[in-house]
C-alpha cells in the first residue's frame, strides 16, 4: 500500500478497477433474488446514506490531511530559504577568507535544496541527499573554526544562524516524510467497497444499473487520486516547487 500511493495514477486505475468490480459483484448478488419491500428499502436506504456519509467524511479528513502537508511543506521551503538569505548576509561578519568560503558554500548548498525539490529520480535523489551532508559538514566547519579562535558575540550570530539552516533541512525532510498513514487509505477503500457493493445491490433497471457502474467508482477513484496526488511530494501533478529558493539563487548570482 505504502508504495501504491506514491503513484497517483496508480491509484486512479487500481481504485477505478476494485470500485467497479464491487459494484459488480454487488449487482450480481442482487440477480435472481425478489424485490425488495418498502420497509426492507426504508432500511437499505437508511444503510447506504449512513455508508456514504461516512466514506464522505473520510475522504473530506483525508484530503485536509493532505493539504495541510502540503502547505507545511511549502512554508518550510520559504523557511529554507530565509535562513540560507540571512546567513549569506551574515557571513559578511567572519574574516574574509572565512567569508568567501561560506559565501561559497552556501551557492553550492544553495543548488542541491532546489535539485532535491525538483527531481523525482530516486537514484538522483540519494546522490543529492550525499552531497547535501557533506556540503553540510562542510558549512559547519567553516563557522566553527572562526567561531572557537574568536569566541565573540558577533561570530555567535553567525553560528546561530548556519545552526538553522542546517535545521531548516532537516524540518523539511521530516514533512517530505510525513504522508497520509496507510491505515487511513485501508479504511477509505473498504467503506468504498462496501458503498459501491450495495450500490450495484440495490440498483434496479438496465439504464440506472449501468450510470451507477460508471459514475459512483469513477467519481470515488478521482477523489483518491486528488488525495494521492496532493500527497505524494514527487509523484504527482501538484508538487511543492523551490520558487524561494530559485528566486534567492538569482538574486546571489545577478549575473
Amino acid at each position: 500500500m505504502s508504495q501504491v500511493i506514491k503513484f497517483p495514477l496508480l491509484v486512479l486505475v487500481i481504485s477505478l478497477v476494485v470500485l467497479w468490480l464491487a459494484v459488480r459483484i454487488g449487482a450480481a448478488l442482487r440477480k435472481g433474488r425478489r424485490s425488495l419491500e418498502e420497509h426492507e428499502r426504508e432500511d437499505y436506504g437508511l444503510i447506504m446514506a449512513a455508508i456514504l456519509t461516512l466514506l464522505g467524511l473520510i475522504i473530506g479528513f483525508s484530503f485536509s490531511m493532505a493539504i495541510t502537508r502540503y502547505d507545511q511543506r511549502k512554508n518550510l521551503e520559504e523557511e529554507e530559504a530565509n535562513a540560507i538569505g540571512t546567513e549569506y548576509v551574515r557571513a559578511d561578519l567572519l574574516p574574509a577568507a572565512d567569508a568567501a568560503k561560506a559565501r561559497a558554500l552556501l551557492l553550492k548548498y544553495l543548488d542541491q535544496r532546489i535539485l532535491f525539490y525538483e527531481t523525482r529520480d530516486d537514484a538522483q535523489l540519494q546522490k543529492i541527499n550525499t552531497v547535501t551532508t557533506q556540503v553540510q559538514s562542510e558549512l559547519w566547519s567553516a563557522v566553527e573554526a572562526p567561531a572557537e579562535a574568536r569566541p565573540t558575540p558577533v561570530l555567535a550570530v553567525v553560528v546561530t544562524g548556519m545552526n538553522e539552516v542546517l535545521n531548516s533541512q532537516g524540518y523539511t525532510q521530516a514533512a517530505w516524510w510525513n504522508r497520509i498513514p496507510s491505515a487511513a487509505w485501508g479504511l477509505m477503500i473498504a467503506i468504498a467497497v462496501c458503498c459501491n457493493v450495495l450500490i450495484g445491490y440495490g440498483a434496479h433497471g438496465q439504464k440506472t444499473r449501468a450510470m451507477l457502474l460508471l459514475v459512483l467508482p469513477l467519481v470515488v477513484s478521482i477523489s483518491f487520486y486528488l488525495i494521492a496526488d496532493i500527497d505524494s511530494p514527487r509523484g504527482g501533478m501538484v508538487r511543492v516547487r523551490p520558487q524561494n529558493l530559485v528566486s534567492l539563487s538569482q538574486s546571489l548570482r545577478p549575473h
